[in-house]
């Protein structure tokens, strides 16, 4: 059996062979769940976010124009269902918490971090999840999701040159943690 690209699958699932649409799922559940994982920083979150997302992009996919490859386009839905997640949280949570001051203390979560962690691509996982969310997103998609610059710019709905400032941002504020913790002397 040869091995379809993405385009033929979508022209197969356009002509009636929806059940075809499970290859382009199998093909991108992992990477997608993992996205909105880091994202969304909860397990279940990142299961319905999962669900909704490969549920957007099916009931889009005859809107597909093939002008970027499919990937970057459902990592933008992805990405955008990651957000209304976010906010949709952060507003229920500002309704409970209106009159109360919420403090985080940082430092906690560093020592905690840095105890449980065995090996060290957790620990530097671990860290990038401490960056603002467009960051980690950022460095997670260009690192560890192989995506160029520009694919990101398009998931994340901003300009090519917004992506790299941000990329640049975030390295500098991952080196700036790393070194908080010392880690350079982990590496020795």
């Amino acid at each position: 059996m040869r091995h379809l690209n993405d385009l033929e699958i979508i022209d197969s699932i356009n002509r009636g062979n929806v059940s075809d649409f499970s290859l382009l799922v199998d093909r991108y559940k992992d990477r997608a769940y993992s996205l909105l994982k880091r994202l969304l920083k909860n397990e279940m979150d990142a299961e319905e976010a999962l669900q909704d997302s490969f549920l957007k992009a099916y009931n889009s996919l005859h809107g597909f124009r093939q002008d970027s490859q499919f990937s970057t386009w459902f990592y933008k839905i992805v990405y955008n269902t990651g957000l209304t997640v976010i906010s949709s949280k952060k507003r229920k949570i500002e309704q409970e918490m209106s009159s109360i001051d919420n403090e985080f203390d940082i430092g906690v979560f560093d020592d905690e971090v840095y105890s449980t962690t065995d090996n060290v691509t957790d620990y530097i996982l671990k860290i990038v999840d401490k960056l603002p969310v467009r960051g980690a997103l950022v460095v997670i998609l260009f690192y560890m999701d192989g995506m160029s610059l520009n694919e990101i710019s398009q998931v994340m709905g901003i300009s090519l040159v917004n992506a790299k400032v941000l990329l640049h941002r975030s390295r500098n504020a991952l080196k700036n943690l790393l070194l908080k913790h010392n880690y350079q002397e982990e590496m020795l």
